[in-house]
């Protein structure tokens, strides 16, 4: 199996969308994969498990042995077939393991005895994971820029009209606070990082990104990025309550309700979006107080009677206080902690989006380029 192909571990890869074959078990490819993977593994959990156990008390070979015989006759025809289905249809894919080891060298060898020949990439995950963690952190190096603001004021908005966005909170699948969670799966830390890497593969220059917090959800925004966050100049957004009310009610009813309908139809969609925004003010219990909380959800479940009767504005009656009483302090509270913080400029949606791509258009200057390659 020496002789068979390889190539080196090419962020080009994830940037051209190749086809690339995961033939790690299936618990590996959920604790985080290569962006665009399927996952066709050699061995699944079980054997998995089975030859780990072996190769701890027989050793490598033992352990070989033990693979060979659980994957063979039948289920060895069954997956080669996966794998042949998949080449049919992308003819250029690529293979890899965890390390560009032994299960992609078996996978290799079986699928040049059925008649294709396809190459792994050496080092494997790890070594693609190393190059996607390695490119943030260069990437954490370029010049960038933060927007802020009031919640509502459409900040994800701004970041997507810009060619230079870099959209954490679609990475993340969340909106980034209470309310925020998607009615998909959130990603696991690493395809988080995976994603917020393939994303930086598209732009080489200035970044802008949205102001979070180290948490978005379940994931952590990659330390080198967050720390260059801290320090960045920024610039807030400001817009009318009537103005940011109607676009939180945007994002947290119309776009949730249209996700939940596709997803498990009219019924349980309503019934699991229901479920969703009551438990989200519920988990404000402790910063609301009980008083607060109460009356919130006594008009949270009035505007679902009203919704329900085709009155969708009665879910303003909840998001205003919501607005005023609890996310609006603590932005100005978060505001009074950090007296240091540079605002490059301060204004409405539309003078702001203008500002960042002025700021994006200076950055990428080529003097500018040159001056900040000659520092480093």
């Amino acid at each position: 199996m020496s002789d068979l192909p390889q190539v080196e571990p090419d962020l080009a890869l994830l940037r051209e969308k190749r086809m690339l074959i995961d033939v790690r078990a299936p618990v590996e490819f959920a604790q985080g994969a290569l962006p665009g993977a399927v996952n066709l593994p050699l061995m699944d959990d079980e054997e998995r498990r089975r030859v780990g156990i072996e190769y701890a008390q027989g050793g490598q070979q033992a352990a070989i042995e033990l693979g060979q015989r659980l994957v063979s006759d039948g289920v060895k025809t069954a997956r080669v077939g996966d794998w042949m289905r998949v080449l049919e249809r992308h003819p250029d894919a690529i293979i890899y393991c965890f390390r560009g080891g032994l299960r992609s060298q078996i996978a290799q060898q079986w699928i040049a005895e059925a008649g294709v020949t396809r190459p792994r990439i050496r080092g494997g995950w790890k070594a693609m994971r190393q190059a996607l963690c390695s490119h943030i952190d260069v990437a954490a190096e370029q010049p960038l820029l933060v927007v802020g603001g009031l919640t509502g004021c459409a900040k994800t908005s701004l970041i997507l009209a810009l060619d230079n966005g870099l959209d954490l909170e679609g990475c993340a699948r969340h909106k980034g606070s209470a309310f925020g969670r998607h009615p998909l799966p959130a990603p696991c830390q690493i395809d988080f990082e995976h994603a917020v890497g393939l994303r930086l593969l598209d732009l080489p220059g200035p970044l802008v990104v949205e102001d979070e917090s180290r948490h978005i959800g379940a994931a952590n925004v990659p330390l080198t990025l967050w720390r260059a966050m801290e320090q960045a100049p920024r610039l807030r957004v400001e817009m009318p309550l009537d103005w940011r009310l109607a676009q939180i009610h945007k994002d947290y009813i119309d776009d949730l309700w249209e996700v939940y309908r596709k997803q498990c139809g009219e019924w349980l969609g309503w019934a699991l979006m229901q479920k969703q925004l009551a438990g989200s003010l519920a988990r404000l219990r402790k910063r609301l107080g009980r008083a607060r909380l109460d009356r919130l959800q006594r008009l949270q479940a009035l505007a679902f009677r009203e919704h329900a009767r085709g009155n969708r504005q009665a879910h303003e009656a909840w998001l205003a206080p919501l607005l005023t009483e609890y996310y609006d302090p603590m932005y100005r509270h978060q505001l009074e902690k950090h007296p240091e913080q540079r605002f490059l400029h301060v204004g409405d949606w539309q003078s702001c989006l203008e500002a960042a791509r002025a700021w994006s258009k200076e950055q990428a200057a080529p003097g500018r380029i040159a001056s900040a390659e000659s520092v480093r």
